[in-house]
This record gives C-alpha cells, structure tokens and sequence, in this order.
C-alpha cells in the first residue's frame, strides 16, 4: 500500500502527520516516543491496535485507530486514495463523549424452553454452569432420567417480558412429572397461569419468537433445533451469561420537551411507532424508554422532532463533527465527487475488509463512516453531508435486516423530498441490501458522477437534532442548484405548517394550551391565533385537541420560516362588558351564544334581563345576578316526578290483575 503522504498533509494541514513502514516493529520506537506525550494521537492501524495500546499504557487521552489499508489503500483505486486517507485520518481525531452505562446483572438462571430431546441435551450441556429448567411443549415418550439432575416439566410460554436477568413469563398447561414415572413421563394436573422469573431464556421451540426483533433481545438466546450447530453456539453464549455486566444506555430522554400527549390527548407517537424491541411506552404526557430493553437502534431519536429521545453512542453533535472533519479534509487534499457510505460494524466492516481482500476495493472517493445503528442516522446528518460537499450518500444494509428499517426509509424519503426541491438531479439518497461484495462494488461503481455543491459549507453547530437539522438545511437552501422558497414533505415529516378553516374556528385557543413548542400563540389582550411555522414539529396535538376538527398538519419546509414573525391565522373583535367594558371573550361566540338561548331556552325569556347577563363578564355576571335577586328555578317547566321502584311494582301489580 502506498501512502499519498503530500495529499494527506493537505487534508490534515492542521495536525502533525509522520509516515512508517513498520510502526509496529523495527520503529516501535518512534511510537513510543510520541506516545509519551499529553497529544491526541491517531494511528492509521488497527491490525495491531491492541500492541500500541499496550505500549502506550496510561495516558490522558485514550488512542485513536482507524483502517486505511482496507477502506482506502487496498484498492485498484489505492493510487489515488490519498484525499479518502485524509479524510479517514481527520474524522477519527474528533473524540466522543463518555456515554452512561447499564449493568445488567445475571445470577445464571436459565430456563430451556423445547419440544424434544434437544433440549433436554443442551440442559445438561449447562448443568454444569447454570441453574438450569428445561420445560417442553410435550414430553410425549421422553423416558425419564435416572438421576434429577435438574428440573424437566411440560407448559407452553403464553406470553414473555422482561430483559436479560429478569424475564417474567406467563405459562398454560403447565405441569409437573410425578417421581414415580417408570418408563414414560406421568404427569401432575396441568395449570395454566402460572408465572416463571429467570434471567436468560435458551429457546429451541421451534415456534414463533417470544419477543419482537428477537435478535436485539440480551438473554434471550434462540436456536432451530434441527441444527446441531445452531444449538450448540447458543448453547455456549448462555454458558458465560453469569454475573454482571454493563451496555450503553443508548438513549437519553427529557421529558420537559416531549411532545406524546397533553390532557390526555395523544400528539405525537413516532417513536412508539418505530422501536421494534418494544423498549417505549407511554407515561402520562411524555413517554419513557427502559434502558435494560432498548437495543440502540436509534430510531426513536432519528425521529424525534423536538430532541426529546437523543442519541448517546454518539451524540448527533458529535456524529456531524465527525462527517465535517472527513469532507473539509477531502476537498482540502483534492478530492471530488465524494460518496459517503453509511456502514454498521458487525456487517458492513466485515464486507468492506471481503472487497478489500478479494476484489477491487473500494472506489477512491466512497467515504466508508462506521455507525453503531444505521437507523440512527437522522435527518440532520444526511442535510449536513450534502451541504458539506457529497454529492451522493448510501447506507449498506443487510440482505435481510435484523429489525424493521421503517424509520430510516422515513428519514430518505424526506431527505429525497429536500434534494429534489432543491434541485439536486440524480439518484443522491438510496440504501445497499447486499451481503455480497461483489454486489457491493457493482453498486457503487454504477453510482457515477454527480454534481455536488459549488463551495461546501464549513459550518459547525453543537446543539440538539432540531438545532442541527434548522442550521443545515439553512446553509444548503443557500449552496443549492434552486433556491426555492417551499418544498413539500412527505406525511410524519418533523417540519411544517397548519391549516386551519377559519370560518369553523371559534378561537376557543386550546390548540395553543397544548402546543409543545409555542408554534401556535395568542394574545393576552384582543382574540387572535398566531403562528410560528419555524417552531411546529407537526406532532399533532393542535389536530387531535380542537373541539370543532378545523385543523390539519401540512407536512412541508419553508425557509423562509426561520426569519418570519407569527403570522396572524384568525383576529376577531373583543366581547366587551355591557356593563363594565372589560373584554370577556370573542364578539361573534357571545352573539351566538345569546341569540340560541333568547326565547329558546326557558332560562332567558326575550325581553327578560337575564339575556344581558350573558353580555357581562363573570364578575358582573355575579354582582348583577346577587343585586337582582335572580331566582335560577324561575320558570322551571314542571318535570315529570322520577320513578320509584314502588312505581314499577304498582305496575306489575295491576297487569297482573289485568291478566
């Protein structure tokens, strides 16, 4: 591999870059020598990432490792690879944040769940390790084993919840073997009902998964068991499931700025909609995540939009700092038509090191960028790329995902809305499913050129998804081929306007007592509804809320929102006391109010003066009504007097007499 050590430095002009042949051997050395010092360091192997950090022991900032042998060097490509070194170089040195930790703890409690003799064997394959239940759907012939070992009984898991090292399941026809079967299982009365606790459950049923995205469950552990070897390595995973252990808490929530519900109305429920592990429910006004359920998909905070659900692993801020630093980078060394591809590790750096090996590598300008969850790519980040410089971005997936990929085809066909609008031409935004590297490289290969922005942007912004997203989109409308001023969205965008048929609103202003954001206003001093488009998050509150259905979500992007006022959406004049002058409400309700219940309704006679008592405030209302003596049950229409249970038997009586 050789190192275009010239472009790189172009595209680091602002770190220290040194080139070797052998780090990790004869100029060990070298290494040590700069590992000794209190700079960040960057090395561009990971190979023998774990000799360096052993070398370089305890130091104030941890090392950074990046590949660009396999990502950039190892290419028919590796030539002219020297702007995506660079770049590769430059995003690995933007450190992240610390981010929280759950400890999950296990005390080895497993429970088997099968239907034949394969799980009777895996049971005594962990014997040995963990407290171990077997339970089958039917023991039909099973013989009994001479010694119990550990307990066999018979029940079908009806329903299963919980996390690794607290799973609560329900159980029907659950059933106890009797000590005194001989050659066949005699079983006890069967129960259904029952409820079992455990920490890990090895399930080789055969039948439909216990839980959703079952594969993103921790301890819950799921083999065929037609496949000796399927069953063998789940076998051997449930074996170290014992004692503690910590995962990211993936998603941080703040309830303050949640927009699920308000009185009990619910708005917005993306995220509800979204999570394929079921880590999200409801709690009152907002919503909450358990962190021992969620698996960090991510596409609860992609969506979010009021940054309410924010990501940790990284932060969104940090994500964009790290797409900046790769892009200023490549343009600075000479690089063009910039491609970034999206990737997860377990997948997509195995396929790209397959490309790099056997094929042709990767093209010189594909930017391949590592992501815990390719669902937690967001809006924000596909903005900012484009007004950063790509001209076109992909996401490789797996042939068939782990988990509904719902919200990220969400977040494309926005993000495609945007660029077309804005006059981007060509295929900018699509998704690999590939678990070939072939394909992948035909893929990108057919991509060809397409036209990126003139000057890319240099902005940096720290801040939510919505800070982030609101600044990006900002700077791209002014780079863009077409600076129009309204590009519509498709339905659940995060952006937008209301329309509201004003000749049906009374301003009755509970929309504006629900708003999350402050989008919709009023005015303490005259009947008015306002609006602030710049602020909405279309999560639907306003909609579900109005009394008289006179307002809709109109998904859409406006740039020009960001510097208008609140636009006044209906005004009407003031109802004023007729005997204080004090504004009370909105003219045009009272007169309605007046004229359906004046000579209508037997409390307001025409003529009589209790009819001007609707025209006062409240507080004359009562000062008038004490003067005057109002006696509320005058005019009272005789009512029919209630019926008695007396009255019903009377009646019983005298058809019984009656024959």
């Amino acid at each position: 591999m050789r190192l275009d050590m010239a472009a790189i430095k172009r595209g680091c002009s602002n770190s220290e870059i040194r080139g070797f042949r052998h780090l990790c051997g004869t100029e060990l050395d070298h290494f040590r020598k700069f590992a000794a010092t209190d700079a960040a360091l960057t090395v561009a192997c990971t190979q023998q990432a774990t000799q360096f950090s052993e070398e370089a022991g305890e130091r104030p900032d941890p090392i950074s490792f990046v590949n660009i042998r396999e990502t950039a060097g190892w290419s028919s490509d590796g030539p002219r690879a020297g702007p995506k070194m660079a770049a590769l170089l430059a995003s690995a040195s933007i450190p992240a944040p610390d981010y929280p930790l759950v400890t999950l703890s296990s005390e080895g409690v497993v429970l088997i769940y099968g239907r034949d003799e394969a799980a009777i064997e895996a049971g005594r394959l962990l014997a040995d390790h963990l407290d171990v239940t077997v339970m089958l759907k039917q023991l039909g012939e099973t013989i009994p084993p001479a010694a119990t070992v550990f307990p066999i009984v018979k029940g079908t898991i009806r329903s299963a919840k919980g996390h690794f090292g607290a799973f609560e399941l329900a159980i029907d026809d659950y059933a106890r073997p009797r000590p005194s079967s001989r050659d066949r299982f005699v079983l006890g009365a069967p129960r259904n009902g029952v409820n079992s606790r455990c920490d890990i459950v090895l399930d080789l049923s055969g039948g439909m998964p216990l839980f959703p995205a079952h594969e993103l469950r921790d301890g819950y552990l799921r083999a065929d068991p037609n496949d000796p070897a399927a069953v063998l390595r789940a076998v051997l995973t449930a074996r170290d499931l014992v004692g503690s252990f910590d995962k990211p808490k993936y998603v941080d929530v703040t309830p303050s700025l949640c927009a699920h519900s308000r009185s009990k109305r619910t708005g917005c429920h993306r995220c509800l909609d979204l999570c394929p592990n079921g880590a999200i429910t409801p709690a009152g006004d907002h919503i909450a995540i358990d962190p021992n359920i969620c698996a960090g998909c991510g596409q609860c905070a992609a969506a979010c939009p009021t940054g309410a659900a924010s990501y940790t692993l990284p932060p969104a801020d940090t994500q964009l700092h790290r797409i900046r630093a790769m892009l200023l980078a490549y343009h600075a060394a000479g690089g063009a038509d910039a491609v970034l591809l999206f990737h997860d590790s377990p997948h997509g750096t195995p396929l790209i090191d397959a490309l790099a090996r056997h094929g042709d590598g990767l093209p010189a300008n594909v930017l391949p960028f590592a992501v815990n969850e390719l669902t937690q790519v967001g809006l924000e980040a596909i903005i900012g790329a484009f007004a950063y410089g790509v001209s076109a971005v992909r996401f490789l997936l797996r042939a068939k995902p782990r988990h509904d990929v719902t919200g990220l085809l969400q977040t494309i066909g926005m993000a495609d809305a945007i660029l077309g609008g804005l006059g981007f031409a060509g295929r900018r935004l699509a998704t690999i499913e590939t678990d070939d590297p072939d394909a992948l490289s035909a893929h990108l290969t057919e991509i060809g050129t397409l036209a990126a922005v003139a000057t890319p942007a240099t902005f940096r912004t720290v801040g939510t998804r919505r800070d982030l997203l609101r600044f990006g989109l900002s700077e791209l409308h002014r780079l863009a081929p077409q600076q129009v001023d309204v590009i519509a969205l498709p339905p659940g965008a995060p952006i937008g306007a209301i329309t509201v048929d004003t000749d049906g609103c009374t301003l009755c202003l509970a929309c504006v007592s629900v708003c999350p954001t402050g989008a919709l206003r009023d005015d303490p001093d005259r009947p008015v509804l306002k609006f602030i488009e710049d602020a909405c998050v279309q999560c639907g509150l306003c909609q579900s809320t109005c009394p008289e259905k006179v307002i809709s979500l109109k998904p859409q992007i406006d740039f020009r929102a960001a510097r208008a006022s609140a636009v006044v959406i209906k005004e009407e004049e003031p109802a004023l006391c007729v005997r204080c002058g004090t504004a009370f409400g909105v003219k045009s309700t009272i007169d309605r109010i007046a004229a359906k219940l004046e000579g209508r309704h037997w409390m307001y006679p025409a003529g009589d003066k209790r009819v001007a008592a609707l025209r006062m405030c409240a507080d004359c209302r009562v000062i008038v009504m004490s003067e005057q003596q109002f006696d509320p049950f005058k005019g009272v229409p005789e009512r029919t007097p209630p019926r008695t249970t007396d009255d019903y038997l009377r009646q019983r009586e005298v058809k019984d007499n009656n024959g």
